[in-house]
């Protein structure tokens, strides 16, 4: 006895449920990401670059791991912004100069650039060791 198997049968896929995926996952990636800087921080290169620009009356304020300091003084960041914003008042062209120390965080030079911008001032320079 012999038994003929019949003819293989093809079967074709259909590409139609992996398009489908592939399209939800594009609409969901396209509603979960953001495409806008909403918290952008410009930051601009000097007219002129130069060796010579005075500083003399300019603040510095050091950000250091464990704590701030302004003119060598050591400040909490409350009373930092308290008298940034009174010196402002009297002198709206007051230059803070901005010095981070070696090992401080990115975020914490920015919470503390963001405390200056937010108590009024305008003229700050970021300094590197």
């Amino acid at each position: 006895m012999r038994f003929d198997s019949p003819a293989p049968h093809r079967r074709l896929i259909s590409l139609t449920p992996l398009i489908d995926v592939v399209f939800i996952l594009l609409v969901f990636f396209m509603l979960a990401s953001s495409l806008v800087k909403w918290q952008a921080i410009e930051l601009g290169a000097p007219a002129s670059a130069t060796a010579g620009t005075p500083v003399v009356g300019s603040w510095l304020v050091r950000v250091q791991p464990e704590g701030l300091d302004l003119n060598a003084e050591a400040i909490a960041p409350a009373e930092l912004a308290g008298r940034v914003a009174a010196r402002i008042g009297e002198d709206p062209a007051q230059r803070i100069l901005v010095q981070p120390a070696p090992g401080v965080s990115l975020q914490r030079l920015v919470d503390v650039l963001d405390l200056l911008r937010d108590a009024g001032a305008t003229h700050l320079t970021l300094l590197r060791l």
